[in-house]
């Protein structure tokens, strides 16, 4: 095997103006959501209404998912993500305009709160295509042979503008209050369209267009059923996600349990991502396709402890470590997940089968935030996040003990076997 090179997807222009379209929509998308959170809960003082925010996303997300799926296969990437991006933009545009003075002032606090749902729903919507759309994208840009060191830029993007969206969320709150932390969000959209007109328009991979949903989707279905590693690597971190995710209840925590403010709530929000960021730039460097399985396994027990002591924790710097520490173990577990992800599914069925791993994966962060929101109302805050972290454990103890082909799993054939087709 050739010496890696850690840079290798960063020589391809196009993959840099993709960097660059990816990083604009997740700083304003990632914003956008804690800035909502804020707003709503300073509103109700409820965490029921953190709950149905995430409720709101995921019900659309998860209902639409495989559908997206099927038309990404179908359709022209670029393009449609395009599409994608100027719905967002409206949507941002319209939080930016019900949070006004005025109309707080004039409305109801119910007809406001209906409104930002209603939004939300919407967003979660167009959040079905995203995933399939970006993910499909990756793979028309560069090389397979550079598959694993895309999927760690990429996903290392992500978190960056995770981080800085969130970080900066709870900054502009404390500095130029909600309405204009939404005005920059909007610009964020808005610039991250701008840029993506900057690569052509891509060829259709898929050899059967016009196929029938029902046969696409059954298509899609039985793959991802019959790969072992794609289905347990997705399962294992839904389940990590839906019960072992804080982030939904930092409000309360900031607010009510460690008395921070915004302040320190866009510190602890921007914890978990710094630590993630930092190992996934790591990852760039040291390949993780060796016993790919048992890193997978150990990542995420790691992410179950942090957060078991980030919900035992009353003192800031304790919460702030175990979240930094989440991170940094969720980072291995994502950049293996892509790299599985990339590596096992072929050009003709990414979008399928990354809107299958959007219903397992990326809506159970809507999800999970609706579990934690009732959790928290149930059992208290600090106790739905031990009782989360718990959960995380004993599914990774189950399914290591359950599968041992998947604590097996190693991609480094995959990854040479790609090499050669080169």
């Amino acid at each position: 095997m050739q010496k890696q090179d850690p840079y290798a997807a960063l020589r391809f222009k196009e993959f840099n103006i993709f960097l660059l379209v990816r990083f604009f929509l997740v700083f304003g998308w990632s914003m956008q959501f804690l800035v909502i959170e804020w707003q709503v809960y300073q509103m109700t003082k409820d965490p029921m209404s953190l709950a149905y925010i995430g409720l709101a996303e995921a019900i659309p997300a998860v209902s639409m998912a495989l559908l997206a799926g099927h038309i990404v296969d179908q359709r022209e990437k670029r393009n449609l993500l395009l599409i994608c991006i100027a719905l967002f933009s409206i949507i941002s545009l319209g939080l930016f305009l019900l949070t006004w003075p005025e109309i707080i002032a004039d409305w109801s606090q119910n007809t406001v709160l209906l409104c930002i749902y209603i939004l939300v729903f919407f967003g979660g919507l167009l959040r079905s295509f995203f995933g399939p759309t970006i993910f499909s994208l990756v793979s028309l840009i560069v090389p397979k042979k550079l598959y694993p060191n895309a999927a760690t830029w990429n996903s290392s993007t992500w978190q960056l503008a995770n981080v800085l969206g969130k970080t900066f969320a709870g900054f502009s709150i404390y500095w130029i209050g909600v309405h204009f932390s939404l005005c920059v969000v909007f610009a964020m959209v808005v610039l991250s369209f701008g840029l993506l007109l900057l690569i052509p328009k891509k060829p259709i991979m898929n050899p059967k267009i016009g196929e029938s949903i029902k046969e696409s989707l059954k298509e899609g279905i039985n793959f991802v059923r019959n790969e072992p590693s794609i289905l347990g690597a997705i399962t294992l971190d839904m389940i990590a996600v839906l019960f072992g995710g804080a982030v939904a209840l930092l409000p309360i925590f900031a607010a009510d349990i460690l008395d921070v403010g915004s302040l320190g709530y866009g510190f602890l929000s921007a914890a978990t991502s710094v630590g993630t960021i930092l190992t996934m730039l790591i990852t760039a460097y040291i390949p993780i396709t060796k016993n790919a399985g048992m890193k997978l396994l150990a990542a995420i027990f790691g992410f179950g402890v942090c957060i078991i002591i980030f919900g035992l924790s009353s003192i800031f710097w304790i919460s702030l470590l175990a979240l930094f520490f989440s991170g940094v173990t969720d980072g291995v577990s994502m950049v293996i997940r892509q790299t599985i992800l990339q590596l096992k599914t072929p050009d003709e069925m990414r979008g399928r089968v990354s809107a299958v791993n959007s219903m397992f994966v990326g809506s159970s962060n809507e999800l999970g935030a609706f579990e934690s929101g009732v959790a928290a109302k149930l059992m208290g805050a600090a106790t739905a996040v031990v009782f989360g972290g718990t959960m995380t454990l004993i599914t990774v103890i189950t399914t290591g003990i359950v599968s041992p082909s998947f604590r097996k799993l190693d991609l480094t054939k995959d990854m040479e076997a790609h090499q050669d087709e080169e």
